[in-house]
């Protein structure tokens, strides 16, 4: 079963409760010849913000998606260039309409690089409130409909949409893909879907990804010679005084939409747009916990930027996050936090101490917890590892330690830094709350992606909602562990696709990445 890395995320953030976006005429321009569909966003407005209470299901989202979502081992300007606008909803949901039948039936879907299947309500969903509240497609009233009738479900931490495939053909901007399969979903739990803006996902992974082996719209674009070159990009308008939203070019790119040139990094593992990555920097400062590589994935569906709660953490204490204090984390401080400091010193193997300190096993990549087997690989039933909360700690700890023993602090110093870092330790999927009178003397955070350093701005990495003495802060950078070999892994979401005008190049199998116009 497959399931969208992010597009979870950013429901759960906001509202419903908003206004609808309306959507301008499509034009074309005559000097380039492409089609746009300009699109409106809406001014965050703190009243109708729904934020992340809705967290009982916030933690077990994204790890669900990694454990069932396929993660299974390591594994130029032309006439054909099309465009479709997006729609910025609470910069936290960029979406589009699309056609679906002859005459077309307008939807609203998010395009989304984190998943690979079209779907959007039925007709015949008759017991999900949230189908009522969305348009839906109905079969009956197109010419073009085929049916296909083999069942399909998406499965998502807090459920499974389902439903059933069907052919119809597909309207993007001035494209028509023909005979697309897609899913017509008859069951969408819970109130992911409900708040949701948006109708329905039109994914743009790769196959390897797709649920029911479905070809992804996009590729069907290449195969019906509807864009010249196998080729799409982003970009995300993070400018909250203009209603624009953005653009995604399939065939090409604007060059309008970006400055200088891009930097190209190999996709390592199709599935994903997954790419390896190096070091984050905290005002232009290592941070060491990348120094040997991450993977990263680019993800239009995500709203902020995941990653391993070691170097999450390290950014919200120094921007001033606040987070929930872990118990566990001082536990370990307070009990053997100057026995791993004089390890350190020792010049002992930083991945072997936490063995050496009886918090965790070694099995030659990273420590493995000597207790419960808290996550369970599907295809063979064995431990992935993950460790449980005091191996965690101490192996966060040892990065923290050895990141400050770098910049020659003292150990009093160090010692009581790690205790501040354990009082900022993110809420697990969560979010974290800034002081907005900060913002301007907050450091820059940057990712080092193909030998160049991508710097993100306080003002890019953090939303602020309302206006005023009611406005509210929140950090963009929550926590996702996921241990090797698939690990440590980065979700660059919107937050930094926004920045940096993002390529997709199917043909040469990379991403690119330069400064957004």
């Amino acid at each position: 079963m497959g399931v969208n890395m992010g597009t979870y995320v950013r429901v759960i953030l906001f509202s419903l409760f908003l206004s609808s976006l309306f959507f301008s005429l499509v034009s074309s321009t005559a000097d380039d010849d492409l089609v746009r569909m300009k699109l409106k966003k809406m001014k965050l407005d703190s009243n109708n913000r729904l934020a992340s209470r809705l967290d009982a299901n916030d933690g077990e989202t994204l790890r669900a998606k990694i454990r069932k979502h396929h993660f299974r081992g390591y594994f130029g300007d032309s006439k054909d260039t099309d465009i479709v606008a997006l729609k910025n909803y609470l910069d936290a949901q960029y979406y589009g309409e699309i056609g679906i039948g002859s005459p077309p039936q307008k939807f609203t879907v998010i395009f989304d690089t984190g998943s690979s299947n079209l779907w959007v309500p039925s007709a015949k969903c008759y017991f999900s409130v949230a189908c009522y509240l969305h348009s839906k497609y109905k079969s009956s009233e197109s010419s073009t409909y085929k049916k296909n009738g083999e069942s399909a479900a998406i499965q998502y931490g807090s459920g499974a949409i389902s439903g059933f495939f069907s052919y119809d053909n597909i309207k993007v901007g001035d494209l028509v893909v023909k005979n697309q399969e897609f899913i017509e979903t008859t069951k969408e739990p819970g109130l992911t879907f409900l708040v949701a803006k948006f109708d329905g996902i039109l994914g743009l992974g790769f196959e390897e990804i797709s649920v029911g082996n479905a070809t992804p719209v996009w590729y069907n674009m290449i195969k019906q010679g509807l864009i010249k070159d196998p080729v799409f990009s982003f970009w995300l308008n993070r400018n909250a005084e203009e209603e624009e939203g953005g653009e995604i070019v399939f065939g090409g790119v604007d060059p309008n939409h970006y400055k200088g040139e891009h930097t190209y990094v190999p996709v390592t593992q199709k599935g994903y747009w997954q790419f390896d990555m190096g070091d984050v920097l905290i005002d232009d400062k290592p941070t060491g916990y990348c120094g040997d590589g991450c993977s990263a994935i680019a993800d239009s569906g995500t709203s902020l930027l995941a990653g391993p709660s070691t170097v999450v953490t390290m950014i919200n204490h120094a921007i001033g996050a606040s987070g929930v204090v872990s118990q566990e984390c001082k536990t370990v401080v307070a009990q053997y936090g100057q026995t791993i400091m004089d390890l350190l010193l020792t010049e002992a193997l930083p991945k072997k101490i936490c063995s050496q300190v009886g918090l965790c096993t070694f099995d030659g990549t990273r420590g493995v917890s000597m207790g419960i087997e808290s996550v369970v690989d599907e295809s063979n039933q064995k431990s992935s590892g993950l460790g449980d909360a005091m191996c965690n700690a101490c192996e966060m700890t040892v990065v923290w330690m050895q990141h400050q023993l770098k910049q020659n602090q003292t150990q009093e110093h160090i010692l009581d830094y790690v205790n501040q870092l354990c009082d900022k330790m993110p809420n697990p999927m969560g979010e974290s709350a800034v002081d907005c009178e900060s913002i301007s003397n907050m450091p820059p955070v940057s990712f080092t992606i193909g030998k160049k350093v991508l710097d993100l701005r306080p003002e890019e990495y953090i939303l602020k909602v309302g206006e005023g003495a009611a406005a509210q802060c929140i950090s963009g950078f929550i926590a996702l562990d996921v241990p090797p070999p698939l690990g440590p892994l980065w979700i660059l979401g919107d937050i930094f696709m926004g920045r940096y005008h993002t390529v997709f190049d199917y043909g040469k199998l990379r991403v690119g990445f330069a400064e957004a116009a």
